[in-house]
């Protein structure tokens, strides 16, 4: 579908299209977000139902229970935001989007945000198989500005190189390699940690039992020796080595770091792990075209409760969390900062 073709719907027309992705499994008809019973009837006024059965009575929408939960958008606007979004390769800025379908950019913002925070929502229970690539890298923590002189530099580097160090957020990749004989893409999933051997844990849930796992010589991954099939790669050497590399784990990084310069320009260490679970979304689809992305994309946003931490977000209506924050999510922001996938 083409942003044209949404651009020329009419709003009920939108509507339409949206629950029959929605609601795809019943035939576009509705069902009960409360109890799943697929007898309703119709509440004429703002397209609401209502259930059926007498143990529930729950008035509902297309959008009850998701992300776009009390929506203030049009469902077209809604159709065209995703539309941009699955258009961008590396992703979209708020402010282009803010720009293009005229709405505020704190709007925009979030219901990007929001998007991403679905993108990744399937991905939770997902497990990996066959030959993983695993590794880490940071992202953030720039130095401010030079100073003119080149004789100020050393001095400058020296006093900012700390405190920009502190800002660093560590993003850990699993990464299946792609099975060509079969045609099949390899999937992959990305967690927000505090160091590389945090990941030794996730990765035993995560990896079944007879992965094999490539990795490079940092020592956090020699754990890995004790649970899989381990073959390890030194990059100070060798991009790759009698079949051991993690060229494809580095492949994504460079997308991230490509969408960071082209796209955002900055990308603040509080949402780092959303932008990762997006960016980790387009790469395992990047084979699809964009009328499936958009129809993935929505399909995942109705099956995506309402975020805690993103409803009320610009009035400070902040999710509170109770015992200590995990590494990396010193400032409030939700669960998932510390494990995105």
């Amino acid at each position: 579908m083409s942003l044209l073709t949404i651009a020329e719907m009419s709003e009920d027309s939108a509507h339409e299209k949206f629950k029959g992705i929605i609601w795809e499994a019943n035939g576009g008809n509705p069902i009960c977000p409360e109890c799943g019973c697929t007898d309703v009837w119709m509440i004429r006024k703002n397209r609401r139902w209502k259930c059926s059965d007498k143990a529930c009575r729950a008035q509902f929408s297309v959008t009850s229970h998701t992300i776009f939960k009390d929506r203030k958008l049009t469902f077209r606007k809604i159709l065209m935001a995703c539309a941009i979004f699955a258009n961008g390769v590396m992703g979209v800025a708020a402010c282009r989007l803010s720009r293009e379908i005229d709405i505020t950019y704190k709007s925009a913002w979030v219901l990007l945000q929001k998007v991403r925070d679905a993108m990744g929502k399937d991905a939770e229970a997902m497990q990996l198989g066959g030959v993983v690539e695993i590794d880490g890298a940071v992202f953030g923590g720039s130095l401010p500005r030079l100073p003119n002189s080149k004789e100020l530099w050393a001095e400058f580097k020296k006093k900012h190189k700390a405190a920009a160090k502190k800002k660093q957020k560590l993003i850990v990749v699993m990464r299946e390699r792609d099975d060509h004989e079969a045609g099949v893409i390899g999937r992959l999933r990305t967690f927000l940690l505090g160091k590389e051997g945090d990941a030794i844990e996730i990765a035993r849930d995560t990896l079944l039992p007879d992965t094999v796992v490539h990795a490079d010589m940092s020592p956090q991954w020699e754990p890995l020796h004790m649970l899989f099939d381990t073959k390890r790669i030194n990059h100070s050497e060798h991009f790759s080595k009698d079949g051991a590399c993690t060229n494809m784990a580095e492949s994504f990084f460079e997308r991230m770091r490509c969408a960071e310069r082209g796209v955002h320009k900055h990308i603040s260490g509080a949402h780092i792990h959303r932008y990762a679970m997006e960016l980790g979304w387009r790469e395992q689809y990047r084979r699809r075209s964009n009328g499936e992305h958009l129809h993935l994309m929505i399909s995942t946003i109705g099956r995506t409760p309402p975020s805690k931490t993103l409803v009320g977000y610009w009035q400070g209506r902040k999710s509170k969390r109770v015992g200590p924050y995990p590494a990396n999510d010193q400032d409030g922001d939700d669960a998932i900062a510390y494990l995105t996938g």
